[in-house]
């Protein structure tokens, strides 16, 4: 069987994915800080980061659309550079000193519909860049690249952050996304891959429909996105927003940024092994795995030491992947193809729809009843969802190759 890097569209795909994710990797962190450094206030930090959340769940079913109707690797160009343009702004306020809130909530919004329309693009265009027998290698080594960039860009970041302040490490980022565009433009696919659904003349609100009734007639995918909806909005809101404020308090910005690269590793850690390991009910299995994503959050309320926090995230990035590489396969196995980024966008929008919420909710219970409490919740939460989606038979009875 020939390799996913024998194909060339899968060797541009994936040097401008890892080369976007190197510079992104620093964005969540000198964002942070950049606010932080402004208002201190971790509410003002959860309603910056939540604008572009809801921003982005708000375009995701476009973004699918869009992706299913449009060539992909063109979509990728298009988006890769206004990501750079909304990044390279954001970094000169900050550099200039002019940045306030409001305006970065602005263009969190602007940024988070970009990436509406680029991540559905970028999950569906796989199947187009290697053949069947590939997409779990594929799969793992678009994951490996990714958390290998996503290393090296947050501890970069860290040291960036710490050095010479946040507005350099959003100025790295918006020059990552610029030269991704320049390697998305490489991209060569077959001109059926291509040209996907160029020939439809139906309406967006009827290429929705055909998107959700591939979404909801597989009982599996409704109800792993429904764990996804309540996990992600605890584990980010404790992550993003509590997570650096805990730093601040104890072990300093540079060691939160060596957590989040620990957490990276992890993920790194658990592409390898699904490049070997390839059970049959990956997806069961990659379920029931995420209760251990609890960990770390236990961890930041109860011993907020360097030393454990890299052991606890690293623990928890190693599920996560694990996860995340046999859903890829499952979805892109057992959904077609032309309709493949649709189903990804509803994917996309039930597994974020919750994160504003818990980004905006949790720095005012910190507030009101403690940051450990709350972390602890959101462990709970963490734990709970995943035991109730792994009892479902539908997610056991998926297998992949």
């Amino acid at each position: 069987m020939r390799g996913p890097l024998s194909f060339a569209p899968f060797r541009w795909l994936l040097a401008a994915r890892t080369t976007a994710i190197v510079g992104n990797a620093v964005a969540p962190i000198a964002l942070a800080f950049a606010v932080l450094d402004l208002t201190g206030s971790a509410a003002d930090l959860g309603l910056v980061v939540a604008a572009r959340s809801v921003a982005n769940v708000a375009m995701l079913l476009f973004g699918g659309v869009i992706a299913d109707r449009l060539p992909r690797g063109a979509v990728l160009v298009g988006s890769s550079l206004a990501a750079a343009a909304t990044q390279g702004t954001i970094a000169a306020l900050v550099l200039t000193g002019t940045a306030g809130i409001p305006i970065l909530v602005l263009l969190g919004v602007v940024n988070g519909a970009v990436s509406a329309v680029s991540l559905p693009a970028a999950a569906a265009l796989v199947p187009d860049t290697v053949p069947a027998t590939a997409l779990r290698p594929a799969n793992a080594l678009l994951r490996l690249g990714l958390n290998g960039g996503s290393i090296v860009g947050a501890s970069v970041g860290a040291v960036v952050v710490a050095a010479v302040g946040p507005g350099w490490g959003l100025a790295i980022d918006a020059a990552a996304f610029a030269v991704a565009a320049l390697l998305f433009a490489r991209l060569r696919l077959p001109e059926r891959a291509d040209a996907a659904s160029s020939g439809e003349t139906a309406s967006v609100w009827s290429d929705l429909r055909v998107g959700w009734r591939e979404f909801a007639s597989r009982r599996w995918i409704w109800i792993v996105v429904l764990q996804f909806a309540v996990l992600n909005a605890a584990f980010v809101g404790a992550t993003t927003v509590l997570g650096p404020l805990v730093a601040d308090e104890t072990f300093g910005r540079a060691g939160w940024g060596l957590v989040i690269a620990a957490q990276t590793a992890g993920l790194a850690l658990g592409a390898l092994v699904a490049l070997r390991w390839r059970p049959r009910r990956a997806l069961g299995i990659g379920v029931a795995g995420m209760a251990s994503v609890g960990l770390p959050v236990t961890m930041l309320a109860l011993q907020p030491t360097l030393a454990v926090l890299v052991v606890a995230f690293a623990v928890g990035g190693l599920a996560i992947e694990l996860f995340a590489i046999a859903w890829d396969q499952s979805l892109q196995t057992h959904v077609p193809r032309e309709t493949l980024s649709r189903v990804y966008s509803y994917d996309m929008v039930g597994s974020f729809v919750a994160v504003p919420l818990g980004e905006v909710l949790v720095g005012p219970l910190a507030h009101a009843v403690g940051t450990p409490p709350v972390l602890l919740g959101c462990a709970a939460v963490i734990v709970l969802a995943s035991i109730a989606a792994s009892c479902s038979r539908s997610v056991w009875r998926v297998r992949t190759t």
